[in-house]
């Protein structure tokens, strides 16, 4: 696929409550999020953008997730992994040269390790954090996903690699957003037709963390999730990108999934 396209996928959802995606609001009130991932192809090698959640956790989630199922209760199929949706657009494991990850929380980790091939590419913070998080945290890592020593690892270091271009020409930026983790990256991708998107990924979660009108529920430093969103809105104006939010149902609606793709 020598095209420079971008694809968004969505493997299933996650049942939780709604004060975990906007801190202190609703509190009781079930609620609905879309698990989301993307698909960068380019010449010099497609990025896929985290990947959803693990296959293997669907036969006995409980043993594989943890406790963590009970605040977040992931909704999907086998048939929803990245391998398989990646399959139907006649992708395969050997045409993804990186594995991009925003943070290592455990419905953004179930590509690493079924591209063997690939680079993983990460934040060194959020890499050493996930091994040894913060209790409060703890229950959004799966450590079964990326122990992986083996697999090729990039390691970005913050502030120091902030607006890092993986492929040299614009294509795909790192944004360093910590806060929601202490490694936490979003993505300007810019596209060959002009349009720019912003993936918040969970540095926004919604449009109200976006303006400034909600915090999420987990995170690991309220100051940084501001100044990222700040960062986040001024990127996104800059380059007059269309923003993406980690897990807003309502905008999420509004995007073209995969097979459809922008060029």
């Amino acid at each position: 696929m020598s095209n420079i396209k971008l694809f968004m996928f969505q493997s299933g959802t996650q049942y939780c409550k709604y004060q975990h995606i906007r801190m202190n609001q609703g509190v009781g009130e079930s609620y609905e999020i879309p698990v989301s991932w993307f698909l960068l192809t380019h010449p010099d090698g497609c990025s896929l953008i985290d990947g959803g959640l693990a296959v293997e956790g669907l036969k006995n989630p409980r043993a594989y997730w943890g406790s963590s199922i009970e605040q977040f209760k992931p909704e999907m199929t086998e048939e929803q992994g990245c391998i398989e949706q990646l399959k139907r657009i006649g992708v395969a494991p050997k045409d993804i040269s990186y594995v991009v990850l925003s943070h290592l929380h455990s419905d953004h980790t179930g590509a690493i390790g079924r591209f063997p091939h690939a680079t993983h590419v990460v934040q060194r913070r959020e890499y050493e954090y996930a091994f040894a998080p913060d209790w409060f945290t703890s229950g959004a890592y799966c450590r079964h996903d990326y122990d992986h020593p083996e697999l090729k690892w990039l390691f970005l270091n913050g502030l120091s690699d902030d607006n890092y271009d993986l492929y040299g020409d614009g294509t795909l930026q790192f944004i360093f957003t910590p806060g929601h983790s202490p490694g936490h990256q979003s993505f300007l991708i810019r596209l060959p037709s002009g349009q720019n998107f912003t993936l918040a990924i969970d540095a926004a979660y919604t449009l109200d963390h976006y303006h400034d009108k909600a915090l999420p529920g987990l995170m690991t430093s309220a100051t940084d999730v501001a100044h990222s969103v700040q960062k986040l809105r001024q990127l996104t104006e800059r380059n007059n990108a269309v923003l993406i939010p980690g897990h807003d149902p309502e905008e999420w609606k509004k995007n073209r999934l995969a097979p459809a793709y922008y060029s």
